[in-house]
This record gives structure tokens, C-alpha cells and sequence, in this order.
């Protein structure tokens, strides 16, 4: 592990009960951009038994998640890939995880868009996939933002529409994101 980064966390809203804190690490091939996917990701869809990169104990997913929620059973119930993620792997995840909600996370809308064209290039399966293109400019401060040290107050944010308002190290933030559904 190149670092980590330490995320000190406060919900205003009250069906989002974020833990008080949370560590994302950073790989060796990881950049802080991937990093930050993964906690914003972590934020948006948090619910119970939400994990970042857990180690998985089913030798038939042959595969490492960025974001996950197990069931009771400890089978995916929600995968979440972050940033670069092949076509390929997409098609063999919804193989392998069959009644899992499979989401992906860019850092903006023309990511998320070029990867729908490469879905429906490859004619993966329908009704499956959800891609979710951040707001760029957002994402880019967060970004050069981010320290060893962090903290973020959620006040709120949902898919329908989608939005999202919070503060980041002082700073507020009040954006939108595009999801697009395949």
C-alpha cells in the first residue's frame, strides 16, 4: 500500500447514518483520483454493510471490488467498480454476482458516456448496469483538496434526481451527477 487517507465523517441526513470515520488506501498503481472515487462512492451509496475493498471469500469471483455490500449470506448484493473497468471484466461480473446490482463510478459525464458505447459495442446484457458520471469540475477540486486528513458533513443527496450537497474540508459543495442505465 503506497498511503492511506483518513475520512472523518458527520450525516446531516438522517436515513444516511455515515460511521464517524472511515480509511480508504492507496495502492501502488492507484492515483489519489481512483482514492477519491472510491470514497465518494463509499458515501453515495452507503448502507448497512457497506465495505471498501474487502477481500472476498468466494474463490469463484475471481475478482477484487472497490466498493461492496454482502448479503447475510455474504453474497454481493451491490458491487461497485470505481474508475477504470474493462468491458470485459463488466460482462464477467454480471456472470459471476447474477443478483447483484453492478454500478459504476466516473469522474464525469463524456467517462461514463464512452463507456456505455463500449457496453453496447460489446452487447452486454441489458437492464444491469448502473454508470454514474460525476460532475468533473467538482471532482477535480475534491481532488487537489484531499489530505492524510479529511472531513465531510453529508447534508443530503439522491438518485432521483440526482444530486448531492455536502462540505468538504471546509468547503461546500452543491452538484449534480448523470446516471446513465444499461
Amino acid at each position: 500500500m503506497t498511503g492511506k487517507y483518513s475520512f472523518d465523517l458527520k450525516s446531516e441526513e438522517r436515513r444516511r447514518a455515515l460511521p464517524s470515520k472511515i480509511i480508504v488506501g492507496q495502492k501502488d498503481n492507484e492515483s489519489t483520483k481512483h482514492v477519491m472515487l472510491k470514497f465518494l462512492a463509499y458515501v453515495l451509496f452507503h448502507r448497512e454493510r457497506l465495505q471498501i475493498e474487502p477481500r472476498l471469500t468466494d474463490d469463484n469471483i475471481p475478482f477484487e471490488p472497490d466498493v461492496i455490500q454482502l448479503d447475510y449470506s455474504l453474497r454481493p448484493a451491490l458491487w461497485v467498480e470505481c474508475g477504470e473497468c474493462s468491458v470485459s471484466k463488466l460482462h464477467k461480473l454480471a456472470v459471476k454476482i447474477p443478483d447483484a446490482e453492478i454500478w459504476i463510478v466516473k469522474r464525469s459525464l463524456p467517462e461514463a458516456e464512452s463507456l456505455y458505447r463500449g457496453m453496447e459495442k460489446e452487447e452486454l446484457r441489458r437492464d444491469r448496469y448502473g454508470i454514474i458520471g460525476l460532475d468533473d469540475a467538482m471532482f477535480d477540486e475534491m481532488c487537489e483538496m484531499v489530505a492524510p486528513r479529511n472531513q465531510l458533513t453529508w447534508f443530503s443527496g439522491d438518485f432521483d434526481p440526482p444530486t448531492m450537497q455536502f462540505e468538504f474540508n471546509g468547503l461546500w459543495f452543491d452538484t449534480t451527477f448523470h446516471i446513465l442505465k444499461f
